[in-house]
């Protein structure tokens, strides 16, 4: 029983480091902010996971939904989970609701992105002249 414990404690801590995961703040951050690093995560693993707790799980739904319907990504997995925190104010034991999204690039990404490089490339040179 106690290898099972340690296996789990084990995935969690290489769960917790994945270099691909995002997780979003509905207050610390401006949504495209969240949308152009979830961008630049696709570019660098082919896909991304946003994760959200409590009311920043709007936040992450809306990244996701931007990004899926300006054809960058595609939905892979989408998992949702109660985490156990302790309440600040009052020191009791909370519920919070919380939701992970992993996107996958789609097969026009790559274009996409140079398209909006190319774009912004274009768009400097007029700002210069």
């Amino acid at each position: 029983m106690e290898e099972i414990t340690e296996g789990v404690n084990n995935m969690n801590i290489a769960e917790s480091q994945k270099k691909n995961r995002i997780q979003v703040s509905n207050t610390k951050k401006p949504l495209f902010f969240y949308v152009n690093l979830a961008k630049r995560y696709m570019q660098q693993h082919n896909e991304v996971e946003l994760s959200a707790l409590g009311m920043a799980i709007a936040t992450v739904v809306t990244v996701a939904e931007i990004l899926k319907n300006n054809g960058f990504a595609v939905e892979k997995k989408i998992m949702t989970s109660t985490v156990d925190m302790k309440d600040e104010s009052r020191g009791r034991p909370i519920q919070k609701a919380k939701i992970e999204i992993v996107l996958g690039k789609t097969e026009k990404f790559d274009e996409l992105m140079a398209a909006a490089a190319e774009e912004r490339d274009n768009g400097e040179g007029e700002d210069q002249s």
